[in-house]
């Protein structure tokens, strides 16, 4: 095994906690505790951390699995960079920005932004609303009241969530385009599913927190490097520094309780002691991990449905686009982002093309997907039509999110199990926020929390800052 200790950290107690999983959540709570002097051992199955986040090498380019974006009010996984010291590495935009290409408009007529003024909510869109082309003017005066209906929805009501998005968006008199132009161009990429199979408990709070909390709050950031550079080398780097034993390809194989009162974790060939245990893995992960007893209905964790998304990569012989992204309607493209920097590719670029909501796609032969899609940033793009496709690949991630369906909310656990030091983490979590990089970040710092309390540990002041700015 690989040892990775470091010793700028703070000296650890004999008090021993292994996280199970290296994604975000497992990093994050790794790194929480091991910032209030808690002996860490982080434990990950795969070759590398970052979970889902994550890039690998194709010839030349370094290809991230997906394209992965934050918002300016995500505070915790904000925090998480500053604190592997990436932030300057995935800046955020000044302001809002959204470019949105309409391929059933006619050429020259196709661009509509949305973008934010520096004023107070709600006032800070209204302008672009106002003017937004893919809207009619009856539609636009309709969204604003449907916005001003969904900022007085409260978040805290647990009706929400049996509620679908799309019955709500319809009953608030928002037509089949508007749905399309504006809120599942928002939703589909935050929820990973359209608004009439999203929980409206779910799809409020992203409108809330995202477009209704403060003028700022939805500017985009996202990586200038491969998130590996990230999520593994620089996560790796903290938590070395911070003395956290990091082990990859090292698979978990049972979690027991012992008699008295710790906990033993099985990897291949050794048997970790520990005072506390956190499964910061995917749900059926968890699920068949957990002790019986653990969870009073752990069948439920089985119960929440997952959402596939798919990444379209094509490398061009020439520059067909001059911004960073854009958004698209009426194609089936869904959004687009140049990664030639990020890539390393030195001629041509590099486009990717971020697919939620992939159920019927996923599947799909190469072949059928460049029949498809090639054509299709043809018509967006008109550069496109004289450029040589240099590289055409695909990404599937067939369990990228979980699914946020009406009723999800009752099925999520909290970090606390019924094993006294068992706990749990991961964007699937009751987190309130939909599956996202936020999620789980915030899922492992209130497993880090937890734990902390549990071994009567004080929680380190800096780690939750951004709950104050939340």
């Amino acid at each position: 095994m690989t040892h990775g200790t470091g010793s700028q950290g703070p000296v650890a107690d004999g008090r021993h906690t292994v996280v199970v999983g290296g994604g975000l959540a497992g990093i994050t709570t790794a790194l929480a505790l091991a910032d209030a002097g808690v002996r860490v051992t982080l434990l990950e199955g795969r070759p590398r951390l970052g979970g889902l986040a994550f890039s690998f090498q194709r010839g030349e380019l370094t290809v991230d699995n997906g394209q992965h974006v934050y918002l300016r009010c995500c505070t915790a996984y904000r925090w998480f960079l500053d604190r592997i010291e990436g932030a300057a590495l995935a800046p955020l935009q000044d302001r809002l920005d959204v470019p949105v290409l309409d391929a059933a408009r006619p050429a020259g007529r196709r661009l509509g932004r949305l973008r934010r003024d520096a004023l107070p909510v709600p006032l800070h869109l209204g302008r672009s609303l106002a003017t937004y082309p893919h809207l009619s003017l009856a539609d636009r005066a309709k969204v604003g009241r449907a916005a001003l209906a969904l900022k007085g929805l409260d978040l805290a009501d647990p009706a929400l969530d049996t509620q679908d998005f799309g019955s709500w968006l319809a009953a608030h008199g928002q037509s089949e385009r508007a749905i399309e132009a504006l809120w599942d161009l928002v939703g589909v990429a935050t929820l990973n599913a359209v608004a009439g199979d999203a929980s409206l408990g779910l799809a409020a709070m992203v409108f809330k927190t995202g477009l209704l909390s403060d003028p700022g709050a939805a500017d985009i950031g996202w990586a200038r490097v491969p998130l590996g550079d990230l999520h593994d080398r620089l996560a790796r780097k903290a938590l070395d520094s911070a003395g956290v034993r990091t082990e990859v390809r090292t698979r978990v194989t049972s979690v027991c309780e012992d008699v008295n009162g710790g906990w033993s974790v099985q990897v291949p060939g050794e048997t970790l002691q520990a005072d506390a245990v956190v499964l910061a893995v995917p749900q059926r992960e968890a699920h068949d991990l957990l002790p019986a007893g653990a969870l009073d209905a752990p069948e439920r964790l089985l119960e929440i449905g997952t959402a596939p998304i798919l990444n379209v990569h094509v490398v061009y012989d020439r520059k067909v686009l001059a911004r960073p992204f854009f958004a698209a309607l009426g194609t089936p493209v869904q959004w687009v982002f140049d990664r030639t920097e990020a890539s390393g590719l030195r001629e041509g670029q590099y486009l990717a093309l971020s697919q939620s909501v992939a159920q019927d796609e996923i599947d799909e032969p190469v072949a059928v997907l460049r029949e498809r899609y090639l054509p299709e940033l043809e018509r967006l793009l008109p550069p496109a039509r004289g450029a040589a496709v240099k590289d055409f690949f695909v990404t599937r991630e067939r369990t990228a999110t979980f699914a946020p369906t009406p009723g999800v909310g009752r099925l999520r656990p909290g970090a606390r199990t019924k094993a006294s030091g068992l706990y749990l983490a991961g964007a699937w979590t009751a987190t309130g926020w939909p599956a996202t990089m936020e999620s789980a970040v915030r899922s492992g710092v209130g497993a880090a929390d937890a734990v902390l309390g549990a071994l009567g540990r004080p929680r380190p002041q800096h780690l939750f800052e951004f709950e104050e700015a939340a």
